[in-house]
């Protein structure tokens, strides 16, 4: 798949494409909807597919300090898309006077005079544009100026999720920040990640029989409720069953919140300064202070059983 980073990056004699617009954060099974629709129209058509997002979110632009927490980072977004058949990705710098693009503006500027759309396809509540003025029926308006068909996606997935609410991106942070990963799991259709590189902590875990790799997550990333969770550490092109912790360790009177994962009944591993990846599948507990070391141990290891138990039934 063919990543560009704003307009001038487009492939000179770029020729007609199929595009969807969106943020599209999480990659989720509403957006896949949208996605594949896309894709299986631009395979109709004989062209490629193009995903157009941004970077920052808009939201940070038009309200700064509103950033929301995201739930994939742009290189997962693009690695998500290209498994679902997208041919090219475009993230445009969404910036103060970009957002000031009229719609008609945008329209000309991006779908017209770059990717040169045959078809867009959206969601119903598709919006773009200054003050997001922008929305379906004035996009179809403008296919019929500048020749391009616009598709409606009906992007409505309920499940158990969020007590039957339609799926979305603000639930399933939602569902992340209050430690129900089971939940987003079901909107990702695949569980929640967390990426970052491998820093030094305090080396507690290590001197305890639990070394833990200590992830420095990347900036506003979607960290789940303060607990213990089985999934999966990922390094080196390997997967391995985890426990991971998310708090403030207040056993030790911490204060700063970290994501730790121990990779279970793994030896001497060195993780240090390795960009990783921690999936969530499930929540075990909470966070919480015990009486001595020894419930703490006791408990870890009763965590780590769990665990086990809990990713090898995946």
């Amino acid at each position: 798949m063919q990543r560009w980073r704003g307009l001038e990056d487009i492939p000179e004699g770029w020729g007609r494409s199929v595009v969807t617009i969106g943020s599209y954060d999480g990659v989720h099974r509403g957006h896949q909807l949208i996605i594949r629709h896309a894709v299986e129209r631009a395979r109709e058509l004989g062209v490629p597919a193009v995903v157009v997002t941004f970077d920052p979110h808009p939201s940070e632009v038009v309200r700064p300090g509103s950033h929301p927490p995201l739930l994939a980072p742009h290189h997962r977004r693009g690695e998500l898309m290209a498994e679902l058949g997208v041919d090219a990705s475009l993230i445009l710098p969404f910036t103060t006077e970009f957002s000031k693009l009229s719609p008609a503006d945008f329209v000309v500027k991006v779908l017209v005079d770059k990717l040169h759309a045959k078809a867009v396809v959206e969601g119903p509540n598709f919006r773009f544009g200054h003050k997001a003025a922008g929305d379906v029926a004035f996009l179809t308006e403008q296919g019929k100026v500048y020749d391009f068909d616009v598709e409606v996606v009906d992007l409505v997935l309920c499940g158990e999720a969020g007590g039957g609410q339609p799926f979305s991106s603000t639930l399933t942070r939602r569902l992340v920040a209050e430690g129900d990963l089971a939940g987003a799991g079901e909107i990702l259709g695949r569980p929640h990640r967390v990426e970052g590189v491998v820093v030094r902590g305090a080396q507690r875990g290590r001197e305890m029989g639990f070394p833990t790799a200590n992830v420095e997550t990347l900036p506003h990333t979607a960290i789940p409720a303060d607990g213990v969770y089985a999934g999966w550490l990922h390094a080196d092109g390997e997967a391995m069953p985890a426990a991971i912790s998310v708090g403030t360790n207040p056993q030790f009177d911490g204060t700063e919140r970290t994501v730790e994962a121990y990779a279970i009944d793994r030896v001497g591993l060195d993780l240090y300064g390795l960009h990783v990846a921690v999936d969530f599948l499930a929540f075990v507990r909470g966070q919480a202070k015990f009486e001595s070391l020894e419930g703490l141990l006791d408990q870890m290891a009763e965590d780590v059983q769990r665990c086990r138990e809990l990713t090898a039934a995946r």
